[in-house]
């Protein structure tokens, strides 16, 4: 079953996205901010007119479940990688989730909607761009794709869990604190033009808190 997606959001938030910060400060208030909506779309300006309210973006989850793939640990960073495809760019001097100091594999150029993997000793992130209803059917499609990606990662990551995750993240749904297929997530969630898959590879699995 598809599932639809609809965010409303800024022009300089989605350049923001493009190019998105690895500090803590900037994480820290992506957890705090709640998701709006986006007042153009639903109230007439000044002037009488209303803002363009585009096709929202659809993600066919129900069709990325036929080839699993092998499970993988957090630990297994090149299968990871590959998993994402061919690594364009890497930073060796950024900072994970908590700004302790990490690794950032960037997947498309730096004028693309962004698909990254952050990598420190204690977290694994996951990173990518979340379309608005007006972007381009090319950055859609792009969207869609990293979109996948991710969903079939996260199963090999924590099985059916993990797939089933992605999809509630794509809802607009936020997970916090979670065991999820024996893997802490610390915090999942896609919104202003951004979506984020925060794991904790220091946690035990056996830890619920």
């Amino acid at each position: 079953m598809a599932v639809s997606v609809t965010l409303g959001g800024c022009d300089s938030t989605k350049e923001d996205a493009q190019n998105p910060e690895t500090n803590a400060e900037s994480s820290e208030q992506a957890v705090a901010e709640a998701p709006v909506e986006n007042s153009a779309v639903d109230n007439p300006d000044l002037d009488g007119a209303t803002a363009q309210q585009g096709t929202p973006v659809k993600y066919d989850v129900s069709a990325w479940n036929a080839d699993k793939g092998e499970p993988l640990g957090t630990d297994e960073l090149d299968s990871i990688k590959s998993a994402f495809g061919k690594v364009i760019s890497t930073d060796e001097n950024s900072l994970d989730y908590a700004s302790n100091p990490a690794t950032k594999y960037r997947f498309m150029k730096t004028d693309a909607p962004y698909l990254d993997i952050i990598d420190s000793e204690k977290y694994l992130e996951l990173g990518w761009y979340y379309a608005n209803p007006t972007d381009s059917d090319k950055e859609k499609e792009l969207s869609q794709d990293h979109a996948k990606k991710a969903y079939q990662l996260s199963r090999r990551l924590m099985g059916d869990e993990g797939g089933k995750m992605v999809a509630d993240m794509l809802s607009n749904q936020i997970i916090k604190n979670r065991v999820i297929g024996g893997q802490k997530v610390e915090l999942a969630k896609c919104e202003f033009y951004s979506c984020m898959l925060v794991i904790n590879k220091s946690a035990a699995q056996t830890d619920n808190s």
